[in-house]
């Protein structure tokens, strides 16, 4: 089980300076709602809007601590750090223990169309956090990154967010299990849909009951703005999914069976984003194992999970698995996908990840392959399971128009759904497309003739046959369950070290 840490992503640049904590164990005998010194109900007679001291941002912290206990009916058990960081100290934080991403990890986005052949992964991800992270936990220890750090203001929902995941990670814990895409973005919807859920509930009581700080709101961005921005819209939107589909997932869990249906859900995190956009399927249908047979030929050989960066090969191979929510990301970053994010949400999810293009996702699997003579070649076998032949239909074609919309022409000398980018693209290569039954299988090479040899089209004499399409499980889909029913979730987060959050 890994621990990761938790951050908060917006839209915008933020930036910050560092302030003492003072950690300790509190009392969990003392009243439900009464942290410190500080009761939720306190009235504070300073002015905010010139910025807040050390002193006073202390006192809003354990107010807002004792607050978050009345809203969500836990007791902190212990104290939490409470820092602010100037946001170019935060992009070097980053980049300082960054090393360029594997073989592997470079080409499975590209593989999904996220982030090109030219560019490193890891810089990628470096860049999008830089400038969209608003805050982070780890290990005790909040960090929340401020424009001016002479002058503090701190976003309320920012400040009750990540003080949420505190005491996540004091009740439940926040390391995961999954190494995977979408296990990573389904776990972390748990976290992040809770830390966004109970921050909401927290606002309602403001002003009647409360006072509260002004909140300094954020809004989300439309397609048509998020189109514009100059970061990789598609790995945003993939990172993304946890904070946009988490919270409606979470209120679905709380409207079955209030919070002990989220407690219960730490323990049985959703094991997909499919279960995270669709909460129905939780926690019923989980996704398919998906097999790949090697039909590689001697000079392409699959990367194992020998190595500790994912470049050998010499052990298992090494597998990926994409998930329904980075699909859409996908498509809707290429242009297949038309319609604007913000349709079809909901109250309480910012974006609207479903689509009759995506949401038949039964499970996936990704390999990659590497040249025996130049490490520098790359290839991959993408196998998609779907829970019918139409729904597999409707995403492959989805797919061609992806490949078309990235200028690919069919090579029709070369077989039937084979396509090619041309050179100079930053996807160019070769691809093919095949449907059967349930199943699509797409084989990315850098030329058309690598095709056969990273996977071939019929199984070589003596060699293992393809296996047959993972079956899904027998399941009964989640009813709607009366307010005693038991529920269960988890959520991704970034990697352990503030450089690193929560990334796939």
């Amino acid at each position: 089980m890994r621990l990761r840490l938790v951050a908060v992503l917006v839209l915008v640049v933020l930036s910050g300076c560092a302030l003492p904590g003072n950690p300790g164990a509190f009392d969990t005998d003392r009243e439900l709602g009464s942290v410190g010194d500080y009761s939720h109900d306190d009235v504070f007679d300073f002015d905010t809007s010139d910025g807040l001291t050390e002193a006073q941002l202390e006192a809003v912290k354990y107010r807002s601590m004792a607050r978050i206990e009345v809203v969500r009916g836990l007791k902190y058990e212990r104290d939490v750090d409470l820092e602010v960081m100037n946001r170019s100290e935060y992009r070097a934080q980053r980049a300082a223990g960054t090393e360029n991403a594997s073989a592997f990890r470079n080409e499975v986005w590209r593989s999904a169309f996220v982030v090109d052949g030219e560019t490193d992964v890891n810089r990628a991800f470096d860049d999008l956090y830089g400038d969209s992270v608003q805050g982070y936990y780890v290990n005790d220890r909040i960090v929340i990154i401020a424009d001016d750090t002479q002058n503090i203001r701190i976003n309320r929902r920012t400040l009750v967010h990540e003080l949420t995941h505190a005491l996540q990670d004091q009740h439940f814990g926040i390391g995961r299990e999954s190494e995977t895409i979408d296990g990573l973005r389904a776990e972390n919807g748990l976290l992040e849909g809770e830390a966004a859920y109970v921050p909401t509930r927290y606002d309602r009581r403001c002003g009647d009951d409360w006072q509260c700080l002004p909140d300094r709101h954020f809004s989300t961005a439309s397609g048509e703005a998020l189109a514009e921005r100059p970061f990789n819209v598609g790995l945003f939107l993939s990172i993304y999914v946890p904070y946009a589909e988490g919270p409606t997932f979470v209120a679905d869990l709380h409207d079955r069976g209030g919070w002990d249906a989220i407690d219960r859900a730490h323990a049985n995190p959703p094991r997909s984003t499919t279960q995270l956009l669709h909460p129905d399927r939780y926690p019923d249908t989980e996704p398919v194992a998906v097999d790949i047979a090697d039909r590689s030929s001697d000079e392409w050989q699959p990367i194992t999970d020998r190595s500790g960066d994912g470049d050998s090969t010499d052990g298992e191979p090494k597998t990926e698995t994409i998930g329904e929510a980075t699909l859409f990301a996908t498509l809707w970053a290429n242009g297949v996908i038309e319609r604007p994010l913000t349709e079809g949400a909901s109250g309480y999810s910012q974006y609207n990840y479903s689509h009759p293009a995506t949401e038949g996702w039964a499970g996936d699997s990704v390999r990659v392959y590497q040249h025996t003579n130049d490490s520098n070649r790359t290839g991959h076998v993408w196998r998609l399971s779907w829970e019918s032949p139409g729904d597999a239909t409707e995403f492959a074609d989805a797919y061609r128009r992806l490949l078309t919309n990235r200028g690919a022409d069919s090579v029709e000398t070369a077989g039937d759904g084979i396509y090619r980018i041309p050179d100079g693209d930053p996807f160019a290569g070769a691809y093919r497309v095949s449907v059967t039954g349930e199943t699509v299988e797409i084989v990315g090479a850098p030329t058309v003739d690598d095709l056969e040899g990273i996977h071939a089209t019929k199984p070589a004499v003596n060699r293992s046959l393809e296996p047959a399409p993972a079956l899904r499980p027998t399941v009964t889909r989640a009813q709607t369950a009366p307010a005693s029913s038991t529920a269960a979730t988890s959520i991704e987060a970034p990697p352990s070290t503030p450089r690193s959050p929560a990334d796939g």
